[in-house]
């Protein structure tokens, strides 16, 4: 009775999320739709994204400890309001970055809520990793969904598509009202804890375990960020594929071999052994470097499986072991904020460096191979730490 008392709030987070992640990844590709039929240069997508990525960086300091401070539920719900805020901006026709950026400051709300919450709704190790891995796993879901959704309703009507975003947000909002209000730290002073943020970056990067962490999901979601992009660009290059539905639906591959992955987590890296996640890495390496030698749609699809697979399984225990890990040495939602900011400022970095490359006439197959040695030179850092972790574990 318990456990069913236990996983009723986590059924109804899981729905929340993939409403709120599905609506989030429908307005990149409506903003891909908007740019082709705007005349924006094609580079421009790169700077939509990186709008949306500065408000992760910019309000960590911030955004944890008000995930601390406030019941999480309340967090998720204000995450989804300005996220609608965005899309309104999207309707009335502001500039898409503008527009998108203001969805990146609700999410970057959401964000510490949505996983900082996890630790309070289970009962162990396994349960937290089996927790992450639902709810990874439900979000790659929803970015699957998402970019297809997103992609398709696009080319019918832009108008349509941006309301069903909002409809999507709206029903996430309310969602969010039936998860239990487990009510924060009441003492928690904003200026004093963004004082104190730097301290927390500090704390966390000199443990061993939480450094590795933070290191394996800052380099993956890096990874992911400028393949992503640079596949919208390499998909009309090597398989003549031009129009945004036809590609949102190959993007979203990926995502299907990433939920795959992160559902057989479990299965397959047990949470004490994450150390032991670096072999996908070399996996997702070894897949991103074989893009530039096909021209074939299936050989493609296949490639897109693996990598997102690989991702999955490589990112879920590291995700596990940071926040059980860092909610005993700082808190939850400080511990979420910090991971935000290190995986945002690399991201941003990684999109700002292909949007600029892009700008200059770079090829999608000089950026998709420069990421892959990028990832590699973070996996081997990861090989080197798994020994002296194994020993502490």
């Amino acid at each position: 009775m318990t456990l069913k008392m236990k996983m009723k709030p986590l059924q109804t987070l899981y729905v929340t999320q993939f409403l709120s992640a599905f609506a989030d990844n429908m307005i990149l590709f409506i903003t891909l739709a908007i740019i082709k039929q705007s005349a924006f240069p094609a580079y421009y997508i790169g700077v939509v994204q990186a709008s949306f990525l500065v408000a992760f960086v910019i309000l960590a300091p911030f955004v944890g400890a008000y995930a601390d401070k406030n019941a999480k539920s309340h967090v998720l719900l204000v995450g989804n309001a300005i996220k609608g805020i965005g899309i309104i901006a999207l309707f009335l026709h502001l500039d898409p970055a503008v527009s998108y950026g203001i969805v990146g400051i609700g999410a970057a709300v959401y964000s510490p809520a949505k996983y900082g919450i996890l630790p309070s709704l289970t009962k162990s190790d396994h349960e937290l990793l089996k927790a992450n891995a639902r709810i990874e796993g439900y979000t790659i879901m929803a970015i699957l969904l998402g970019s297809v959704c997103g992609g398709i309703l696009a080319q019918f009507s832009l108008t349509g598509s941006i309301l069903v975003c909002l409809g999507l947000y709206l029903v996430s909002l309310l969602m969010s009202l039936q998860i239990p209000k487990i009510a924060g730290n009441a003492t928690i002073r904003y200026g004093k804890e963004a004082k104190a943020f730097v301290n927390d970056v500090a704390f966390l990067l000199k443990n061993r375990t939480t450094r590795f962490s933070l290191v394996g999901t800052g380099s993956f979601w890096m990874t992911s960020s400028v393949v992503r992009l640079a596949i919208i660009a390499w998909v009309p290059a090597h398989l003549g594929i031009e129009s945004v539905d036809q590609i949102s639906m190959l993007v979203a591959v990926t995502g299907i071999g990433i939920m795959i992955g992160a559902l057989l987590t479990p299965k397959l890296i047990p949470a004490r052994k994450y150390y032991n996640s670096f072999v996908f890495g070399i996996v997702m390496i070894v897949s991103i470097l074989l893009f530039p030698l096909i021209s074939n749609l299936y050989v493609t699809i296949g490639l897109l499986l693996l990598i997102g697979f690989s991702g999955g399984v490589f990112i879920v225990p590291m995700n596990t072991v940071l926040q059980d890990k860092g909610q005993r040495m700082i808190g939850a939602g400080k511990t979420i904020a910090v991971q935000n900011l290190l995986e945002n400022a690399m991201m941003l970095a990684g999109v700002g460096i292909y949007t600029q490359i892009s700008a200059d006439g770079l090829s999608p197959d000089s950026s998709i191979t420069g990421i892959a040695v990028i990832l590699a030179g973070f996996v081997g850092y990861l090989i080197l730490q798994r020994q002296r972790l194994k020993l502490i574990a």
